[in-house]
C-alpha cells in the first residue's frame, strides 16, 4: 500500500510533523496550508527534531484548499484547531470519496459526533498526539520531545487502514498505537490538556514546568476533575494517571503549549474543546468541577479581552 495518496488539512506544527514521518515512510503526501502557502510551495518544510534529526519534507502536492487536490485520497488528516467558527466537515469534504479514511489529529473531549454524522459512510479515525512540537517560522517546525501517536476508529474498533497508518508511522522512527478505545483516550489526553494550556495563557506566558513549581495543587485539582467526569461518562482512567502526568511534566522540556502560542498570535483558542466540552459532560453526569469552572470562566473573559483588542 505504500505510495496510498494522503492530505494533510491544517499543515501548522502537527500536520506537517506527522505528514513528514509519512512520507518519509514512503506514502505519497500533499498538504493544504493558507498562512504558509506561498514559503511552503517554494521551500517545502524543515523539520528540526531534537529525536529523529533534521531533514526537509516537500509535499507531493501543496495547496491552498482542499478542492485544488489532484486525485483520490486514500486518507484524509485532518490537523486544525478545533474552534466554533470552523466547520471540520465542509473543510474536508472536498476531498473525501467512498473509500477514504477520515483521520482527525485533534484536541478535545467529546468532537466525535460531528465528523460521524457527516461522514456515515467512511470510514472515521479519531486520532491523538502526544507531543512537544511547535512552527517557530514559516515552513518550520521545532520537534522538543515526545511524538507518540494514538489512533482508533469510531464508535470504537481498529481497521486494517488504521493499523496501516500506524505502520507506516511506527517505520519512520515515532511510537504509534490503535486502540479500540479511542474516547477513553480522549480522556486521558485531557486530563493534562485542561490544566497546562489554559494556565499557560492565564499566567501570562509561563512555561509548563514553571506553572507546576508554583501551582502543583492547583493542577492537580483540575486533573483529577477531568478524572471524574470521565469516569461518570464511562471511562474509567488508570489510578496513577493524574502522579504520571505530573512527573512526565516536571521532565519535560520547558514548553509552551499550542494554546499559549494561539494567544500569542492573535489566533482562536480551543476553550470549548478542551475545557468547554468537558463542563458540559460534568452537568450531564451531575459531577462538581468548581476547579474547571473557574479556569474556564477566566478563559472566557481573556478571549473578551482579546477580541476587544482587534
Amino acid at each position: 500500500m505504500i505510495g496510498k495518496k494522503i492530505i494533510i488539512i491544517g499543515a501548522g506544527a502537527i500536520g506537517a510533523f506527522y505528514g513528514a514521518l509519512l512520507a518519509k515512510a514512503g506514502a505519497d503526501v500533499s498538504v493544504v496550508c493558507r498562512s504558509d502557502y506561498d514559503h511552503v510551495k517554494q521551500h517545502g518544510f524543515v523539520i528540526n527534531s531534537q529525536v529523529l534529526g533534521c531533514w526537509n519534507f516537500i509535499p507531493s502536492q501543496v495547496l491552498k484548499q482542499a478542492a485544488d487536490f489532484d486525485g483520490t485520497a486514500d486518507y484524509v488528516l485532518l490537523c486544525t484547531k478545533v474552534i466554533p467558527d470552523l466547520d471540520r466537515a465542509a473543510l474536508i469534504r472536498p476531498v473525501v470519496e467512498a473509500d477514504t479514511a477520515i483521520v482527525f489529529i485533534q484536541n478535545g473531549v467529546e468532537i466525535e459526533q460531528e465528523m460521524l454524522e457527516a461522514f456515515p459512510d467512511n470510514e472515521v479515525i479519531s486520532g491523538l498526539a502526544f507531543i512537544c512540537c511547535n512552527r517557530i517560522k514559516a515552513g518550520e517546525i521545532l520537534h522538543l520531545a515526545y511524538g507518540r501517536l494514538v489512533l482508533g476508529n469510531l464508535p470504537g474498533s481498529v481497521s486494517s487502514k488504521t493499523e496501516y497508518l500506524c505502520d507506516l508511522i511506527k517505520r519512520s522512527g515515532i511510537e504509534c498505537s490503535a486502540t479500540d478505545a479511542i474516547i477513553t483516550e480522549r480522556w486521558k489526553k485531557c486530563v493534562w490538556n485542561a490544566p497546562f494550556n489554559p494556565l499557560s495563557v492565564l499566567s501570562g506566558g509561563l512555561p509548563t514546568l514553571e506553572i507546576l513549581n508554583s501551582q502543583e495543587v492547583f493542577v492537580r485539582n483540575i486533573m483529577q476533575e477531568i478524572c471524574s467526569i470521565a469516569e461518570a461518562s464511562g471511562h474509567q482512567l488508570p489510578d496513577d494517571i493524574v502522579n504520571v502526568n505530573i512527573e512526565n511534566t516536571y521532565a519535560m522540556p520547558p514548553y509552551k503549549t499550542s494554546m499559549l502560542l494561539d494567544y500569542e498570535n492573535g489566533h482562536a483558542m480551543e476553550t470549548e474543546a478542551i475545557l468547554g466540552n468537558a463542563l458540559h459532560a460534568a452537568k450531564r453526569t451531575g459531577v462538581a468541577s468548581p476547579y474547571l469552572a473557574s479556569v474556564y470562566a477566566l478563559m472566557k473573559l481573556r478571549e473578551l479581552a482579546l477580541n476587544h483588542l482587534e
